[in-house]
């Protein structure tokens, strides 16, 4: 038997009590994985931090896991199936995806406010967010730099159907309070370098935990003070996942989150006249007539084509390996068939 109180502020409730006890009971503790590096990964135990062999399993940030003793080495033995995870294509470009943080409740987008807004970034981070599982919540950071916030928390809300729009400083403490009432469970921080989430994460978990860095003034990039994702409890309850800056967020297998970013898109498609529209030159298609009446901007619809047009390439990439693979399997089947029927004497 263990004591779960050190797993209660990672997240530890009653279902996954019940997903542990479907697990061998031969000595085997549950843990949440914390961060992962070279093979090895620190794990929040029921006696606490311990450091463990990663094994057979790909780990990220926030799997929840079974831990076993071989003498003085701790290692992973199985994993806990994911509620939710945050997954892009991998900056390779191959067709595959790089999980970034998993079973996340809150997916909270900064967006900093002392240089222009990046509306197509944030769609982009939206349609990631949605497509997660979890609920994303859009924080304009460095609110103190702006004039008139709710201009800017306008503007983001009306690209951001369904998701929260809250404008925070972290230096003076503005807006904390409103971002600690909306978030929930297990919290992931995305966003690109240099729009403040180490700051604004200290500012969440109430200590100067994480190390912060300057923005160059020539262009407003930030350094990369955070290396790797790593989980830490919050004080107001939940768990914080600080990511490094995402310089490239492609989409991996994201039609829903797509969807559920650009609504009122798929809402006009649905009245086109043909079903496959394309909405590019078709005769009655119901999306160009909003941008040509004013209802549906521009860039909007660039934007969404753009994500649409990303996300079918990958899922063909995927389509054409997933192929691949299944013929080198049946030429290895087929041959082992040979081997066998030439064994018999055939």
């Amino acid at each position: 038997m263990f004591d779960s109180g050190h797993l209660l502020p990672y997240g530890w409730n009653d279902t996954l009590s019940d997903t542990f006890d479907s697990y061998p009971a031969d000595g085997r503790e549950p843990g949440r994985v914390i961060r992962v590096d070279r093979g090895r990964c620190d794990v929040a135990a029921p006696a606490g931090i311990v450091r463990a062999l990663v094994g057979e399993h790909p780990l990220c940030t926030g799997d929840w896991v079974t831990l076993h003793r071989h003498g003085d080495e701790i290692a992973v033995a199985d994993l806990f199936p994911r509620r939710s995870a945050i997954v892009r294509s991998s900056a390779s470009g191959r067709s595959e995806g790089q999980l970034l943080a998993a079973n996340v409740d809150t997916v909270v987008i900064a967006a900093a406010l002392d240089t222009a807004l990046d509306l197509g970034r944030i769609e982009r981070l939206l349609a990631l967010s949605w497509e997660s599982g979890a609920q994303p919540v859009v924080d304009l950071t460095k609110s103190d730099t702006v004039h008139d916030i709710s201009l800017a928390t306008a503007e983001v809300a009306a690209v951001a159907p369904g998701a929260t729009v809250v404008a925070v400083s972290a230096d003076t403490g503005d807006g904390i309070d409103i971002l600690t009432a909306v978030i929930d469970g297990t919290v992931a921080l995305i966003g690109p370098s240099g729009a403040g989430k180490s700051t604004l994460a200290n500012a969440l978990l109430g200590e100067d935990v994480l190390a912060t860095g300057r923005v160059r003034e020539g262009d407003n990039k930030g350094r990369h003070t955070t290396a790797h994702r790593e989980l830490l409890p919050l004080p107001s309850g939940g768990a914080l996942i600080d990511t490094p800056g995402l310089r490239g967020v492609g989409m991996w297998d994201a039609a829903d989150g797509i969807d559920k970013t650009f609504p009122e898109i798929e809402e006009l498609a649905a009245q086109c006249r043909f079903a496959d529209c394309s909405h590019e030159a078709e005769p009655g298609c119901a999306v160009q007539g909003a941008v040509a009446g004013g209802e549906l901007p521009e860039r909007r619809l660039a934007s969404y084509r753009k994500l649409i047009r990303e996300n079918g390439w990958i899922a063909s990439r995927t389509d054409v390996r997933l192929r691949a693979e299944r013929e080198r399997e049946w030429k290895t089947i087929a041959r082992w068939q040979r081997q066998m029927y030439r064994s018999r004497g055939h």
